[in-house]
């Protein structure tokens, strides 16, 4: 098959969440099956010289955007068996942030026009158009039309995944026709008219032939209004067509064995650089050198949705416990500085790391005993697989990824991954962490075997994959 995969960011070239992750990581397996897979983004100023030098100049056309002509160049690099294009028009991409200005609209409509003319431009009949997120909602709807126009889009089915539906890309009517280029007929709640405004993210639940989201419990809650802001009623109409597929990890990258970013590689049955990787990491984090204490560690963005507001609520009674604590991250300024203020007040034991970085973050994950992870809201979640494979036991909430991937641990059988909780409420988080740290204090075996089951638990893409390409074939025929 052909498969052309839109995204906004792709690791390594450029990346602020889990989308870039999926969109650097799933391509190359989908090729290692033989299938001819490319992937399309946006030529960002945050994309560096390292990869531009290895890109090629193709061609350039003008895309008409409503009244606009813009300019849209187009560069190709190779690498792991998968094409990369980038659309390149400094006018939208020659910005230092990604997202968050007040044009976002108009520049995600161009890109999304611009994916349909690829295909056109480099002569590549496609099958599978595949799009993720809100800033590329926009592409299975245009091709309800284009695919009549364009040749190479003939026989092309349109796949739409939710990463999160927070984000749904909704703005004034008005973007209809002078943003969106889309006549009047495109307003109904079928397609994007949401409360009187236009809503992206709706419009290509509707269109596409098939919706997927990153975990099978996402793919439930999203029917309900706790989770689906504003859009339970939509996803609810088109179940039929929606699939949650678990999102992967690179284990090759996260691996402990190899992993060079880490103080000492470490294996599930030579665990002594375990113990070296958390030494370090106090000594990094300004953490008392305490080998019998365990190390509770958070690396993420410090937003309400990831469940901060419960470690806040029993942050003294966590550091009542006999832990040690670091949270790497940045986001909304309460978190911050209650973080900050804790490692004044809990000097050698709590560290606020208020930053992005991703030497530290693993240091952390290799050096940490427990990963917390109390998520109001958890698409799929990355973190606690990465976590799993350095032998850092997971304390969840039941959603989401989260649910998916972290078994509770039987006490009685031993069996499990972690320790969970289901409601988010303050007080069962605190509950799970004190079982977590008493089995760490008067259970060592018990404890190995946990971070054993972890450690070789399969993360990898291909499963995933496969059901991919199972959806896939099944549009295709």
């Amino acid at each position: 098959m052909n498969i052309l995969f839109a995204a906004s960011e792709c690791a390594p070239f450029v990346k602020t969440g889990g989308l870039a992750d999926v969109a650097g990581s799933l391509p190359p397996v989908l090729a290692a099956a033989g299938h001819d897979v490319r992937v399309v983004l946006p030529l960002y100023e945050r994309i560096g010289e390292d990869w531009r030098s290895q890109m090629t100049y193709l061609t350039n056309i003008r895309v008409p955007l409503a009244w606009r002509s813009q300019y849209c160049g187009l560069f190709q690099l190779e690498r792991d068996g998968v094409t990369y294009y980038f659309i390149d028009n400094e006018y939208y991409f020659r910005r230092w942030d990604l997202y968050g200005h007040f044009d976002d609209g108009e520049r995600f409509a161009f890109f999304s026009k611009a994916v349909l003319h690829v295909p056109a431009m480099v002569d590549w009949p496609v099958d599978i158009l595949h799009c993720n997120d809100w800033q590329t909602a926009l592409v299975p709807v245009y091709l309800l039309e284009e695919k009549y126009r364009v040749s190479q889009l003939a026989r092309a089915r349109s796949v739409f995944t939710i990463h999160n539906i927070e984000y749904q890309g909704r703005y004034n009517k008005a973007i209809l026709g002078d943003v969106c280029d889309l006549n009047e007929s495109y307003f109904n709640e079928h397609m994007l008219a949401y409360h009187d405004d236009v809503n992206l993210m709706q419009g290509a639940i509707f269109a596409a032939d098939a919706v997927t989201t990153v975990s099978p419990t996402y793919a439930g809650e999203l029917q309900d209004p706790y989770y689906a802001h504003g859009l339970d009623g939509v996803i609810r109409a088109n179940s039929y067509k929606l699939t949650g597929i678990l999102n992967g990890i690179d284990t090759a990258h996260y691996d402990p064995r190899g992993n060079r970013a880490i103080a000492k590689p470490f294996s599930p049955s030579r665990m002594a650089g375990k113990a070296e990787c958390k030494a370090a990491l106090q000594q990094i984090t300004g953490l008392s050198p305490a080998p019998d204490t365990p190390i509770l560690a958070c690396v993420s963005r410090l937003v309400y949705h990831k469940g901060f507001d419960l470690i806040l609520e029993v942050l003294d009674q966590i550091m009542a416990m006999d832990v040690q604590m670091v949270v790497l991250g940045t986001g909304e300024e309460r978190y911050e500085e209650t973080f900050r203020r804790a490692q004044g007040q809990y000097p050698g034991r709590f560290s606020a790391q208020i930053m992005y970085s991703a030497p530290l973050s693993a240091a952390i994950y290799a050096g940490a005993d427990l990963f917390l992870m109390p998520s109001i809201s958890e698409p799929c979640g990355l973190s606690q697989m990465i976590a799993m494979r350095f032998g850092t036991v997971p304390v969840v909430r039941e959603t989401g990824g989260l649910k998916d991937t972290v078994w509770p641990y039987n006490k009685y059988t031993g069996e499990g991954r972690g320790f969970t909780f289901t409601f988010p409420n303050a007080g069962d988080m605190l509950w799970v962490l004190r079982e977590a740290v008493d089995l760490y204090h008067s259970d060592k075996k018990a404890w190995k075997g946990l971070q054993k089951a972890d450690m070789t638990a399969d993360f990898s893409w291909t499963a995933s994959a496969g059901q991919y390409l199972e959806l896939y074939t099944r549009l295709c025929e």
